[in-house]
């Protein structure tokens, strides 16, 4: 494990390579599972706000999900999450032809018709962050869908934290990131 200030990183994260190849899983993540994409309050109300913007992408099994129980529920872990459609699509997936997916919400934000990207947990993925009460915990998550990923990194060299420089920049900020690849280049020219 890794500190920067009030955060705890696994070293997979510093350590394993990774790199979305979303022509070998077709955007899985966002079908995939047993819950929704963690939310913090502030992005539920952010979706609330965009919704008309993205609701003709949205599914119609999504729009009925949506008007039943709203962008997203608390689920089995007390978590906020976005709401899913037959108990694992996210309600913001939509498709394109062969099979891939896009969330609805970055669509929208890269026709330039909203400033907000998508969910920050999202952005983060395959890093999911745990909060406790006095730090944070990065942990790398590992998934089978996500193997062409990791093939995908080792080709390019390119570290999970590496691939995710942007997200993890907007979650904890600029000099945090800074903090990280050193430490991480230093651990990681040890070996």
């Amino acid at each position: 494990m890794l500190q920067i200030e009030n955060t705890v990183i696994s070293l997979d994260v510093i350590e394993q390579e990774f790199i979305c190849d979303l022509q070998a899983c077709l955007g899985a993540c966002c079908i995939e599972g047993d819950a929704g994409a963690p939310l913090e309050e502030e992005e539920k109300t952010k979706i609330e706000e965009i919704l008309p913007l993205i609701w003709e992408d949205l599914s119609p099994a999504a729009q009925e999900v949506i008007k039943e129980q709203g962008v997203a529920y608390i689920d089995e872990d007390k978590d906020l999450v976005t709401s899913i459609v037959n108990g694992k699509d996210c309600v913001f997936t939509c498709y394109e032809k062969g099979g891939m997916c896009h969330c609805a919400i970055e669509k929208a934000y890269r026709e330039g018709k909203t400033d907000f990207y998508k969910p920050v947990s999202c952005h983060l993925y395959p890093i999911r962050v745990d909060k406790y009460p006095t730090f944070s915990a990065l942990n790398y998550h590992k998934w089978k869908i996500c193997g062409a990923a990791q093939v995908l990194g080792r080709k390019h060299g390119l570290k999970v934290y590496e691939f995710l420089k942007e997200p993890l920049i907007r979650k904890f900020g600029e000099s945090w990131y800074q903090q990280l690849d050193i430490a991480a280049k230093h651990l990681n020219n040890k070996k």
